[in-house]
C-alpha cells in the first residue's frame, strides 16, 4: 500500500521558459517520467522546476522574443492542513529581474527557497545536488538513525546551550571587572546621590497625592467650614429641609397621597446630615502644620531632581541605581564573580564533553549500518563495487556547534582499491544521481525532501542495470514523489504518469517550440516502442505492451 506523500508538487504551469511557450505539468504523487527525443527540450521543464524552488535565474531563461518567463505551481506541504495547498509564482523578466509571490502575497527568492525549495531535491546537475553539500549529510544520518541518535542529540543540544550561556556569563563578568575608572567613578556617584535621598516609588506616589492637600490646607479648611455651615447652620440646607418635612407631615394627615414625598424628603434629610458630619470631620482633620508642608516640599524637590537626572520616571531612577550598583558590585567582587562564573563554565563544559561523546558514539554506531544499507542499493544498481563511506573527524572545541562536536561527511569510493573522496571531486553526474537515489531509497519515509527530481540518473545505463534502476525508483516512489527524466523504457513503464516532450520546428524558420503532453495508454505504447527500437513497428509495439502489462 502506497504511503501518503507529505510534500507534493501538484501541478505546474510554465510560460516562455527557454523553448516552452505554454505548457502544463501535473505529476502523480508516485513515479512520473518525462521522455522525448534528444534535444526535444526536456531541460526546459527542469529549468522551470528549478525556478519554482528558488534556484538562480537570469535573462537567458526567458524565451527569445518574450518580455518575461513565468512558472506557477501548486504545492501541498507537510504538516499543514491546507486543503487547497499553496500557490507559488516566479516571474523572470528579459532584464533578468525576478519576482516571487506565494499565495498571492509578494515574497523573496530566499523565502521561496526556504518554503518550497527545502522540500524538493534536484538530483541532476552537480551544482543542484544536495548530496554534494556536506552540511546536509549529518541531517540525513540522524534522520535515518531515528530515536537512537535523536535522544543523544537532544541532550547534547541542551548541554551546548548551557555551556554557551555559561561562557557568555563569564565574558560579561570579565568585561564588567575591566570597567574603566571613569565608568566606575560615575557608577559610585550615581549610587551615592540616589542613596542620599533614599527614594522609593511608593513614597513618591504618596507625597504626590498628599502635597496638594497640605499646600492648600487653609483654603480647604475655609471651604469646608463654609460648606458645613451651609448645610447645618441657621437657615442652612438641613434646617430648611426639616421645616419642609414638618409641613408635609402636617399636610399628609389631610392628604395621604403626600406620604411618598414626605418619605423622600426624610431620606434626603438623613443624607444631608451625614454629609454635614463628614464635612465637619474633614475640616477638623486638616493639618495646618507648616513644618510638615516644608518637609513634603523638600522631599518632592529631591525626588524631582533625581528624575530630571535619571528619569523621567521614579521607576527609571531606581533602575538606574540598580545598574550602577551592579557595576560597582561586579568590580568590587570581581575576583569572586569571575571565579564563580569560571567554575560554572567548567562544570557545563564537563557535562557537554560527556554528551558530545554519547552523541558521537550513537552516530558512529549508526553510520556503518546506514552506509551498509545505502551500499546495498548501490549494489542493486550495479555501480561497479562503488561504496558510500561515512567519515567522522573530531573538531576543536571552538568549532563545535549545536549539531555536534565532530565533522561528518559522505565520501565516495569508486572501487575497493581506490581512496574514498568527497563526492563532488570524484563522481560523475550519473554516478552522483545514482548515489543520491541509493541514499534516498535507504532513507525512505524519514527523508526530509519528499519530491525528488532525477535528471542524469540513467546516464550510461543499460541491460540489467536498467531493470535494477527501475526497481529502485519504483520502490522510492512508495515514500516519495519521484519525477524522472529518462531514456530507459524499463523506467518509463513503471510510472504512474508519463509525459512526452516534443520540439516542433516551424518551416518558416521561426523559433522552435517545446510542447509537453501527458500520454494515454496508446500514446505510452508508441513512446515506449520508440524508446526500445527507435520506431513504432508492430514488433516494437507488441514488446512495449508486454512491458506495460497490456499484452
Amino acid at each position: 500500500m502506497r504511503a501518503v506523500c507529505r510534500v507534493l508538487l501538484d501541478e505546474l504551469h510554465v510560460k516562455n521558459v527557454a523553448l516552452i511557450r505554454d505548457a502544463s505539468f501535473a505529476p502523480s504523487s508516485g513515479l512520473t517520467v518525462i521522455t522525448g527525443e534528444t534535444g526535444s527540450g526536456k531541460t526546459a521543464l527542469l529549468s522551470a522546476i528549478k525556478l519554482l524552488v528558488g534556484e538562480r535565474a537570469d535573462a537567458a531563461t526567458v524565451r527569445e522574443g518574450e518580455s518575461a518567463a513565468s512558472v506557477e505551481g501548486r504545492f501541498f506541504l507537510r504538516g499543514e492542513d491546507a486543503p487547497d495547498g499553496h500557490v507559488a509564482v516566479r516571474k523572470v523578466g528579459a532584464d533578468g529581474r525576478s519576482r516571487v509571490s506565494i499565495d498571492g502575497s509578494m515574497a523573496t527568492v530566499g523565502q521561496l527557497a526556504s518554503r518550497i525549495g527545502s522540500t524538493v531535491d534536484l538530483c541532476g546537475q552537480h551544482e543542484h545536488q544536495r548530496l554534494l553539500k556536506a552540511s546536509s549529510h549529518l541531517a540525513m544520518l540522524d534522520a535515518w538513525a531515528g530515536e537512537d541518535v535523536a535522544a543523544a542529540l537532544a541532550s547534547y543540544k541542551s548541554a551546548f546551550a548551557v555551556a554557551t550561556e555559561a561562557k557568555a556569563e563569564l565574558e560579561r563578568v570579565q568585561e564588567a571587572s575591566r570597567a574603566s575608572s571613569a565608568q566606575l567613578e560615575e557608577a559610585r556617584f550615581i549610587v551615592q546621590r540616589i542613596d542620599e535621598v533614599g527614594p522609593s516609588v511608593e513614597e513618591y506616589e504618596e507625597i504626590r497625592r498628599e502635597l496638594p492637600r497640605v499646600e492648600n490646607a487653609e483654603a480647604l479648611a475655609q471651604a469646608a467650614d463654609a460648606a458645613y455651615w451651609g448645610l447645618s447652620g441657621d437657615g442652612g440646607a438641613v434646617s430648611s429641609l426639616n421645616s419642609a418635612i414638618m409641613q408635609l407631615e402636617y399636610m399628609q394627615k389631610m392628604d395621604p397621597t403626600l406620604s411618598s414625598a414626605c418619605e423622600a424628603l426624610s431620606e434626603a434629610s438623613y443624607i444631608l446630615e451625614d454629609a454635614a458630619r463628614d464635612v465637619r470631620a474633614y475640616r477638623d482633620g486638616i493639618d495646618h502644620d507648616p513644618a510638615s508642608f516644608a518637609r513634603l516640599q523638600e522631599r518632592m524637590s529631591a525626588f524631582q531632581g533625581l528624575m530630571r537626572a535619571y528619569g523621567p520616571r521614579m521607576e527609571d531612577v531606581m533602575e538606574r541605581r540598580e545598574r550602577a550598583a551592579n557595576l560597582v558590585s561586579s568590580v568590587d567582587d570581581a575576583q569572586e564573580r569571575v571565579a564563580q562564573a569560571t567554575q560554572a563554565l567548567d562544570a557545563a563544559e564537563e557535562v557537554l564533553a560527556l554528551k558530545a561523546a554519547d552523541l558521537d558514539a550513537a552516530r558512529s554506531a549508526a553510520a556503518p549500518l546506514f552506509a551498509e544499507r545505502v551500499n546495498a542499493f548501490m549494489d542493486r544498481l550495479e555501480m561497479g563495487g562503488a561504496e558510500l563511506v561515512c567519515q567522522f573527524a573530531p573538531l576543536e572545541r571552538e568549532k563545535w556547534t549545536s549539531a555536534g562536536s565532530s565533522k561528518f561527511e559522505f565520501a565516495y569510493r569508486p572501487s575497493a582499491s581506490m581512496t574514498a573522496r568527497p563526492l563532488a571531486r570524484i563522481a560523475s553526474g550519473g554516478e552522483v544521481s545514482r548515489a543520491m537515489l541509493a541514499v534516498k531509497a535507504a532513507l525512505g519515509a524519514v527523508d526530509e525532501g519528499d519530491t525528488l527530481v532525477f535528471d542524469e540518473v540513467d546516464a550510461g545505463v543499460g541491460g540489467s542495470v536498467a531493470l535494477a534502476l527501475a526497481d529502485v525508483l519504483a520502490d522510492l516512489a512508495e515514500t516519495h514523489q519521484v519525477i524522472v527524466v529518462t531514456h530507459l523504457a524499463q523506467v518509463a513503464v513503471r510510472a504512474q504518469t508519463h509525459y512526452l516532450v516534443s520540439k516542433n520546428v516551424a518551416e518558416d524558420g521561426s523559433i522552435p517550440e517545446t510542447t509537453l503532453a501527458e500520454l494515454d495508454e496508446e500514446g505510452r505504447v508508441l513512446e515506449v516502442a520508440r524508446m526500445l527500437s527507435g520506431n513504432s513497428s508492430e514488433a516494437s509495439c507488441a514488446h512495449a505492451k508486454e512491458m506495460l502489462g497490456m499484452a
